[in-house]
């Protein structure tokens, strides 16, 4: 694909000379983490991202003049200064703040080009880490799934509090991620609650000017199928002004659900101590596959409700689970794949170390009127369930699986395993170990675009035991 992000080289051999010159180079590839790329003649790569730390892009320049701001061995990162010649797969986004807000930062790419560039990023992953040959990757990778809605999918939002002119206000991370970006509107929110940011927004800012609401993050959920709309007050422990905050903020968005999500303890390791109850009815509600799921504010789930259903449909398929089989879903949440696995199986036994994912769990089961799951509640490593497995299905956080969970999934006799993942990187590794330790083998590797507009992309893989 020709252009997509801002390139840069620099003029001779001294990388404190090259530093801050500027160059102009057509763009060859768009790479993951908002990055576009060009090949020097020396081999190095060039990875190109305009303006902000290195990790942001800020869209689409075929061919860019740009300043070099880091010089590597073998690439070199550089800043659009300006675009010379715009690449024909740059569009005219509907949100405004594409290239200065950090949630949409893919926003001026076409949809084509985003699943191309998402499907081809995870094809060279799977080269470069996972070492498997590009025949083998041919074979087993599948074209990109995706939903109709590339604008307006998710079900949540959240909102940073700053201070403009003495005053608080609420907006989303930058480009920069340590500034932050006041808006009252999102193109990416669900468009059936197209007054619900601006009304919270409104509605905060005003109680901000009489009371020291202690904001630390507010988070919005909303739900088309349900109509739910939940808004969830992130703040330290101690006073707040609870009647005085729940009725503006039902007076200036009518939501089902007010909480207040306390949390303590440093600052980039806070734990969340306690949620109030403040209106409503204290939980976001959202029906997803043959079910519904009640959520806590603190519990995760998936931002994109139809593409959480793709990826439910690929690992059911994956699994082909009977109903007289064992079923363990290891990092399970509050039930996504868990609800699904207990309908089909005779057994579950489901693993969780996140507490208020645990407790949601334990309610869905019961609002879907499901017994046959044994709840865990701890690490997938060290609370292993003690029964064997027929099928398992293993949604782990970022950083992928640790090689003793790798370790312990082989010793079990399960025939398919389907991996979910929200990384390419940690995924490619984890496929490595599979292979290598010759336990399981993929059959097929399934990348879905569950956030249209950015870089990130999730896969599920189905393995079935060698």
């Amino acid at each position: 694909m020709r252009g997509a992000f801002p390139c840069y080289h620099g003029a001779n051999n001294n990388a404190n000379d090259r530093q801050g010159y500027e160059a102009h180079h057509r763009i060859d590839d768009v790479r993951r983490r908002r990055a576009g790329a060009c090949r020097q003649r020396q081999g190095r790569i060039c990875a190109g991202r305009r303006g902000g730390r290195h990790r942001r892009g800020r869209g689409l320049a075929g061919s860019p003049e740009a300043e070099i701001v880091q010089d590597g061995k073998s690439f070199m990162r550089a800043r659009t200064t300006e675009v010379l010649e715009p690449s024909p797969d740059r569009i005219q986004p509907p949100c405004p703040f594409v290239g200065i807000c950090g949630g949409c930062s893919w926003g001026n790419l076409s949809r084509t080009a985003q699943l191309a560039a998402k499907e081809q990023n995870l094809r060279s992953t799977l080269e470069r880490i996972g070492k498997f040959a590009p025949e083998q990757v041919d074979e087993l990778v599948q074209p990109i799934c995706h939903t109709k809605d590339d604008w307006g999918y998710r079900n949540k939002i959240e909102l940073e509090p700053t201070v403009v002119n003495g005053r608080m206000r609420l907006g989303m991370h930058g480009v920069d991620p340590s500034k932050i970006v006041t808006v009252d509107t999102c193109p990416l929110f669900d468009k059936r609650f197209p007054k619900a940011l601006k009304s919270v927004v409104g509605a905060l800012n005003y109680l901000s000017g009489s009371h020291d609401l202690g904001l630390e993050r507010v988070g919005i959920r909303a739900s088309r199928r349900t109509k739910a709309l939940e808004v969830a007050l992130w703040t330290p422990t101690g006073s707040f002004p609870r009647s005085q905050v729940s009725r503006v903020l039902a007076d200036a968005a009518h939501p089902t659900s007010i909480v207040r999500v306390m949390s303590k303890g440093e600052k980039k390791a806070r734990r969340v101590s306690k949620v109030e109850m403040l209106a409503g009815e204290g939980s976001w509600t959202e029906n997803i596959a043959e079910g519904q799921m009640r959520l806590s504010a603190p519990s995760f789930f998936q931002v994109n409700t139809k593409g959480a259903e793709i990826l439910i449909d690929l690992v059911m398929e994956a699994l082909d689970p009977q109903e007289d089989e064992l079923a363990v879903d290891l990092y399970c949440g509050a039930g996504t794949f868990t609800l699904p696995l207990a309908r089909r199986c005779d057994f579950v036994a489901a693993v969780e170390a996140y507490g208020p994912a645990v407790r949601d769990l334990r309610r869905n089961l019961e609002i879907n009127k499901l017994d046959n799951v044994d709840v865990i509640g701890g690490d997938a490593v060290r609370e292993f369930p003690d029964q064997d497995a027929d099928v398992l299905v293993v949604d782990p956080p970022r950083a992928g699986l640790a090689p003793e969970a790798i370790d312990l999934i082989a010793s079990t006799s399960a025939r398919d395993v389907a991996y979910v993942s929200c990384d390419p990187a940690t995924l490619a590794r984890d496929l490595k170990r599979f292979v290598e330790e010759d336990t399981f083998s993929p059959v097929k590797i399934t990348p879905v675009d569950l956030f249209p507009q950015t870089f990130h992309c999730e896969t599920v893989v189905h393995l079935r035991r060698n």
